[in-house]
């Protein structure tokens, strides 16, 4: 698997519960198609974001590789938001190198 140019898994944790799923949720979005990413809106309601991303249960929990909890759509909005703003901090820097 090739690895993305996004770092998001390693960024600073505001306040933020550190554990096994939320590592693993921030790699989901570094794994995430740039565009993709872009496309999302905040003022979608939660149906149209399990939609959006393809990946969730009918439980309405995110399909994800290791995780020692389930991870809802509030938690998943959150996260996406704040993996949003970092890609918007670095994208200018990351794509002129690669």
């Amino acid at each position: 698997m090739e690895q993305p140019i996004w770092n998001f898994e390693q960024e600073p944790y505001d306040g933020e519960k550190r554990d096994e799923t939320t590592i693993n949720l921030r790699a989901y979005f570094d794994r995430m198609d740039d565009e993709k990413m872009r496309q999302y809106s905040p003022v979608w309601t939660d149906e149209q974001v399990l939609e959006w991303d393809g990946n969730f249960r009918n439980d309405g929990a995110l399909m994800i590789a290791c995780c020692e909890r389930d991870v809802e759509v509030e938690e998943y909005r959150r996260v996406l938001e704040q993996a949003l703003a970092y890609r918007n901090r670095v994208r200018e820097k990351l794509l002129a190198r690669g």
